[in-house]
């Protein structure tokens, strides 16, 4: 190889390297956001924080679900009509967080911070809350029934008028909670604290209200029509500080 060509060797190569350079530097770089399941990338964002990632993907699609969101920063994120069912959401941060009208059906959200956001309308059915802090939070009118919510704070929570059927809500926090109109058939509230709570208009109908704190709670008043059962009556009473004797 004579020196010319050596030299004109020396020129490709540094043409290569610099071309694979330049390729490197166009390169993405942002969060991928992932199926919580599979680990299969839903979105490559060109974002650096999940928030903004998250808020890039609803630009383009209102779809999250199964996304693993957990730990992720979300606070006065507008995630509202998302579709997040099935996400991972532990102990992500919500608070102030609008979710109106977010599909959220069977997503966990246990240890998250909810505190002061807008879930009003959302549905949540048979998700996971247990031991997530609500306080404050708008959950009006939604639909909560089957979910867990197990030791979840909901101290002056607005829950009027929302589906709690089924709920499992022992050991939960309901102190000052707003629950009128809110339908409690069959929810487990064994241990639940509910003084000062609102459930004037409030379906109880098959609540277990076994060790609950019922003091100064708001109820029906004269005329009311809601019905108990029979079988509910000593833990209702109980629960109302009332010591059954014959």
């Amino acid at each position: 190889m004579t020196k010319e060509e050596a030299l004109n060797k020396i020129e490709e190569l540094k043409k290569y390297v610099g071309e694979v350079d330049n390729k490197k530097e166009e390169k993405v770089v942002g969060i991928a956001i992932r199926s919580r399941f599979t680990g299969s990338i839903i979105f490559q964002s060109t974002k650096t924080t999940f928030k903004e990632a998250v808020i890039e993907r609803l630009q383009d699609s209102a779809d999250l679900s199964d996304a693993d969101l957990s730990d992720a920063d979300l606070s006065s994120a507008d995630l509202s009509s998302a579709n997040l069912s099935g996400a991972n959401l532990r102990d992500a941060d919500l608070s102030g967080a609008n979710l109106r009208s977010a599909d959220l059906r069977s997503a966990d959200l246990s240890g998250a911070n909810l505190s002061g956001a807008n879930l009003r309308g959302a549905d949540l059915s048979g998700a996971n809350l247990s031991g997530a802090n609500l306080r404050d939070a708008d959950l009006s009118s939604a639909n909560l029934s089957g979910a867990e919510l197990r030791s979840a704070d909901l101290r002056s929570a607005d829950l009027s008028s929302a589906n709690l059927s089924g709920a499992n809500l022992r050991s939960a926090d309901l102190r000052s909670a707003d629950l009128s109109g809110a339908d409690l058939s069959g929810a487990e509230l064994r241990s639940a604290n509910l003084r000062s709570a609102n459930l004037s208009s409030a379906n109880l109908s098959g609540a277990n209200l076994r060790d609950a704190e019922l003091q100064n709670v708001k109820f029906y008043g004269r005329g009311g029509t809601k019905e108990l059962r029979k079988a509910q009556l000593p833990d209702f009473l109980r629960a109302l500080g009332f010591i059954i004797v014959d």
